[in-house]
C-alpha cells in the first residue's frame, strides 16, 4: 500500500483552519467582516469565557437563501470574487471563502439566516465540519451565527489559548477597531451577560472616539485630512508631544480595513520625530483610501499584512500630510514649526536627589513635554541652556529615601574627595582634576544609576516602602491595557503599589512606592503596562530579582534627557553626584552599559602631547 495519501475533508479543513483561525478573537474578525460586507447597519457580538465557549454575532445584513447557507460551508465557495483578476479589485473584507468552513470544522457550529421578502429563515447546524441537519426556523431579516465550543476538535491548539481575560482583550479591542472604522454602523458588544459598550450610527470619527476610546485620549486628538496623488486620508492624530511608550496607539486602516503596515506606523513615527521625545511614539488612527489595485490583500491568511505597489509614494504622502497638520498646529498654539533638523528632547525635571529628599521621577511613560508642547529644534534650545539660571528647590523631607550602602569601594586610583571640580563641557559631560589625571562625567548617566541602584536597594527591602496619595490616581485602561495591568497587580500591590479595581477598565491608585512623583504615577503606569504588552512579561511568574530589575530600569528610563543641571553654581552638586556615583555597586555604567565617567591618566596625557 503506497505511502502518500490525500487527506480527508474533515482533516484538511482543520489544517486549513489554524491558519486562518489562531484564537478566538479570529473568528469574531471574520464574522463581523462578513456582515459589514453583507451591508449590516446594525451588528452585535456577543461572548463567555473570552470566545472559548461561547460567540455570537448577529447583523441586519442582507441574508442568504437556503441553497446559498450550505453552500457558503464548503471550502473557497465566496460571492466577493469570480477570476483571479478580481483580486486587483477587491473592496471587501473577505474573498478567500475559508473562514466559515474553516470555523464550522473546529467548533460547534450554528447558522440562522433570511433575506428580505423570504417568509421564513434557514438554520443550519454542524460539529466538527460534519453537517447536523438544516431546517427552516424564524427569525428577521439578516444572520446570526452562533460558535460554541472553540477547537473543541483540536485540543491541542486549545492548550495554546491565553487566560479568558487576555483573549477577552483581544476580542474587545478587535471589535472597537472596526466600530471605529465604520461610524455608519451601529455596535453592540456583550460580554459574559454584560454589556461592554453600546453605540448607535455616528456622523463623525471624533464622535465615534468618544464613544469607543473614551474622553481621556480623545482630549488629545486633533483631525487630519488631506487629498491628493489619487489618495485620500483622514483620522485623528495626537497633538504635537503627546505620545505613548510603545507602538500600540498607532492604528492603520486601509479602505477600512484594520491592518498591520510597516509602512504606514514608520511614516508615521517618522512625521513625528521633531515633535516628540526620541524613544516615544505618537498616537495616531490613519484612515487611508487607495485604490484597490495599488494594495495587494492577499498576502497573509488572516488578511492582517497588505502590500503597497508603491511604497514610496504612499510613506512620502503620509509623512507631509501629517507634518504639514503638525505644522499647522504648533504655528497655532506656539509659533513654532516643527523643523527637520536633529532635535534635543525637552527637559524631564527633578533628577536624582541626595537621601535626605525625595526622588522625583520623569519615566519613559511620561510625555517628556506636557501635552501640546513641541519639541524645540536644536538652536532654540541651545539658547534655553545658555540662558538658564540655577533652580531652587525646597525639600520635601515627608518621604525619606533610603540610601545607597556601598558594596565595595570605588575602583582603586578614584576616590570623591580627591577630585576637583573644573566645570561643565560641551553635551553636558562635566570635567574633574584628580591627583592623577582627567576625570570626564556625564552627571546624567550617574544619576541613572544613583537612582537605579537606590530603587533596587528599596525592592531588596523586607517591606517595600508605600506612600498613601491624599488623592488617590484614577486610571482608565483599553482592554488589551486592563487585562495585562490585572495579571501583574499582585506584583505591583507587593511593592510599594496600592492599586484596586474601581469599576469596568478603571483602576484607583492610592499609595506609591516613594521613589514615584503622585503627578507621573499615571504616566509611569501606562509606560509599564505598555512594555508588559510589548515583552509578553507577568512579573508574577518571573523570578523577583529580574522582575525588579524590569521595573527599576523603567524608572529610570529618561534621565540621560534630564538637563536641569545649569552650568552655574553647581560645583558642589556635582561633587555630590560624584561622590554618590562611587558609593554605587557598579559605578563605571548606567543601567543602559554607557559609561558614567572616563579616566585619562596623567601618563596617558603626556604620551598624547609627547611629554
Amino acid at each position: 500500500m503506497g505511502r502518500i495519501r490525500i487527506l480527508p475533508d474533515q482533516v484538511a479543513n482543520q489544517i486549513a483552519a489554524g491558519e486562518v483561525i489562531e484564537r478566538p478573537v479570529a473568528v469574531v474578525k471574520e464574522l463581523v467582516e462578513n456582515s459589514l460586507d453583507s451591508g449590516a447597519t446594525r451588528i452585535e457580538v456577543e461572548f463567555r469565557n473570552g470566545g472559548k465557549r461561547y460567540i455570537r454575532v448577529e447583523d441586519n445584513g442582507s441574508g442568504m437563501a437556503p441553497d446559498e447557507a450550505l453552500l457558503a460551508l464548503e471550502r473557497h465557495a465566496t460571492s466577493k470574487i469570480r477570476k483571479a483578476d478580481d483580486l486587483q479589485h477587491v473592496i471587501s473584507f473577505g474573498f478567500r471563502g475559508e473562514a466559515l468552513p474553516s470555523i464550522a470544522s473546529v467548533s460547534q457550529f450554528t447558522l440562522r439566516t433570511r433575506v428580505a421578502g423570504s417568509g421564513e429563515g434557514t438554520e443550519v447546524r454542524l460539529n466538527g465540519g460534519k453537517l447536523l441537519y438544516q431546517k427552516a426556523c424564524g427569525m428577521p431579516e439578516g444572520t446570526r451565527i452562533e460558535v460554541e465550543q472553540l477547537f473543541n476538535s483540536v485540543p491541542v491548539r486549545r492548550k495554546f489559548l491565553k487566560t479568558d481575560a487576555t483573549e477577552s482583550a483581544h476580542i474587545v479591542h478587535f471589535v472597537r477597531l472596526l466600530a471605529v472604522a465604520h461610524p455608519q454602523c451601529a455596535f453592540r458588544l456583550v460580554e459574559n451577560s454584560r454589556e461592554v459598550f453600546s453605540t448607535a450610527s455616528c456622523d463623525t470619527l471624533k464622535e465615534r472616539l468618544h464613544e469607543i476610546w473614551g474622553n481621556a485620549l480623545v482630549d488629545h486628538l486633533i483631525p487630519l485630512e488631506a487629498d491628493g496623488d489619487g489618495m485620500k486620508v483622514q483620522g485623528m492624530m495626537g497633538s504635537p508631544g503627546y505620545s505613548r511608550s510603545t507602538r500600540n496607539e498607532i492604528v492603520t486602516l486601509v479602505n477600512r480595513r484594520p491592518v498591520e503596515s510597516r509602512t504606514l506606523s514608520y511614516a508615521a513615527i517618522e512625521a513625528y520625530h521633531t515633535s516628540i521625545p526620541k524613544g516615544r511614539y505618537p498616537v495616531v488612527f490613519l484612515f487611508l483610501e487607495i485604490d484597490p489595485a495599488a494594495i495587494d490583500v492577499n498576502v497573509h491568511p488572516a488578511k492582517r499584512e497588505i502590500r503597497f505597489r508603491d511604497e514610496g509614494r504612499v510613506r512620502n504622502f503620509i509623512m507631509t500630510t501629517i507634518l504639514d497638520r503638525l505644522r499647522t498646529e504648533m504655528e497655532a498654539s506656539h509659533g513654532i514649526a516643527p523643523s527637520v533638523s536633529e532635535t534635543v528632547d525637552l527637559p524631564i525635571p527633578e533628577p536624582v536627589l541626595p537621601p535626605d529628599r525625595p526622588q522625583s521621577l520623569r519615566s519613559s511613560g511620561s510625555p517628556a513635554p506636557e501635552a501640546g508642547s513641541p519639541a524645540l529644534p536644536r538652536e532654540i534650545v541651545s539658547k534655553e541652556i545658555a540662558d538658564s539660571v540655577p533652580s531652587s528647590r525646597v525639600p520635601d523631607r515627608s518621604v525619606p529615601t533610603p540610601a545607597v550602602e556601598p558594596v565595595h569601594p570605588p575602583p582603586i586610583g578614584v576616590r570623591a574627595i580627591n577630585w576637583r571640580f573644573l566645570g561643565k563641557m560641551v553635551h553636558g559631560l562635566v570635567l574633574f582634576e584628580t591627583g592623577s589625571g582627567l576625570i570626564l562625567m556625564d552627571p546624567l548617566a550617574a544619576e541613572a544609576r544613583i537612582r537605579y541602584e537606590s530603587i533596587r536597594s528599596q525592592f531588596l527591602a523586607e517591606i517595600p516602602a508605600s506612600q498613601s496619595l491624599l488623592i488617590p490616581v484614577a486610571l482608565e485602561l483599553d482592554p488589551r491595557d486592563d487585562a495585562a495591568l490585572t495579571e501583574n497587580l499582585d506584583f505591583l500591590n507587593a511593592n510599594g503599589f496600592s492599586i484596586e479595581p474601581f469599576g469596568r477598565q478603571f483602576h484607583r491608585v492610592t499609595a506609591l512606592p516613594p521613589w514615584l512623583d503622585p503627578g507621573e504615577a499615571e504616566s509611569f503606569l501606562r509606560d509599564l503596562i505598555g512594555q508588559i504588552r510589548q515583552r509578553g512579561l507577568n512579573l508574577n511568574e518571573e523570578q523577583p530579582e529580574l522582575a525588579h530589575e524590569a521595573l527599576a530600569r523603567l524608572a529610570v528610563k529618561g534621565q540621560r534627557k534630564d538637563r536641569d543641571l545649569s552650568p552655574q553654581g553647581s560645583a558642589s552638586r556635582f561633587m555630590e553626584i560624584a561622590e554618590r556615583l562611587l558609593a554605587c555597586r557598579e559605578p563605571l555604567t548606567d543601567p543602559n552599559g554607557r559609561a558614567t565617567f572616563v579616566e585619562f591618566s596623567r601618563g596617558e596625557l603626556d604620551r598624547r602631547f609627547g611629554k
